[in-house]
């Protein structure tokens, strides 16, 4: 029987990091850091987990994700950050969060064979829409796999009970303020180098979302469609699709 990408979720875990991480002093501001076996310093991808901003999800699952990576010749900083459920994780906490794991990554290159240089942000769903704000404010290139780009769109789409309301406390109309600051449409230009990887038969965050982002984006922002990718593919190292996320990533490093 062919391999359902949504059990990345459920997958044991991958073997665990080379050393886990405090960025903050809150219980879920940590990461994972894998690095690879090349005798030589390295590039980084700062990878930022999905999830629907709940605090059900956590940084396990990408874990595989970092594994391949590696294995790709990629060092990765696999963080986690607070997320409704969690004490202040609503918005702005968990885009507090990323930013500050983002900006751990320069006390990483200090500490580690890494290359300071050539760092990269990958965030796939909720997580890309993280990495997005969070590449605007520290000028580095980001991989956006799936990502919820306009948020506006989306809680129009699916209403006050969804993730997005849920996440930042309600509807556009209610809080004009905080999708100003949180959607990446919003925030453009972002004035940094951005691919957004997205499946064409995505039943979760529409692909048309991304299609309309790398519009509105410009030069900015390429567009890798994956066609007859759903959601999950592009986190599952076992899918065909997987390559083309790798290529994405080392693009930009």
């Amino acid at each position: 029987m062919a391999r359902d990408s949504e059990d990345v979720l459920t997958d044991p875990p991958p073997p665990a990091a080379d050393v886990r991480l405090a960025y903050g002093s809150e219980p879920r501001q940590f990461g994972d850091l894998r690095l690879t076996t090349v005798d030589r310093l390295q590039p980084l991808a700062v990878v930022v987990h999905g999830g629907a901003w709940k605090a059900t999800y956590n940084l396990i699952h990408t874990g595989h994700l970092c594994v391949a990576l590696g294995e790709a010749g990629i060092a990765t900083w696999n963080v986690d950050y607070r997320s409704v459920g969690d004490p202040k994780g609503a918005w702005p906490g968990a885009g507090h969060d990323v930013a500050a794991a983002v900006a751990f990554a320069a006390d990483l290159a200090e500490r580690y064979p890494l290359e300071s240089d050539r760092i990269v942000l990958v965030g796939h769903s909720a997580g890309g829409q993280l990495v997005l704000g969070a590449a605007k404010r520290a000028q580095l290139p980001v991989v956006a796999l799936a990502a919820v780009s306009d948020l506006r769109e989306s809680a129009e789409r699916v209403g006050p009970e969804g993730a997005v309301a849920t996440f930042l406390g309600g509807m556009p109309d209610e809080v004009p303020d905080r999708y100003a600051a949180a959607s990446p449409r919003e925030l453009l230009p972002l004035g940094v180098r951005q691919i957004l990887v997205h499946g064409d038969a995505d039943a979760d965050v529409p692909y048309a979302q991304s299609v309309a982002y790398a519009e509105a984006a410009g030069d900015e922002a390429e567009l890798v469609t994956l066609e007859g990718a759903g959601h999950f593919e592009l986190i599952d190292p076992a899918a065909s699709y997987w390559p083309r996320v790798v290529a994405a990533v080392q693009a930009l490093l």
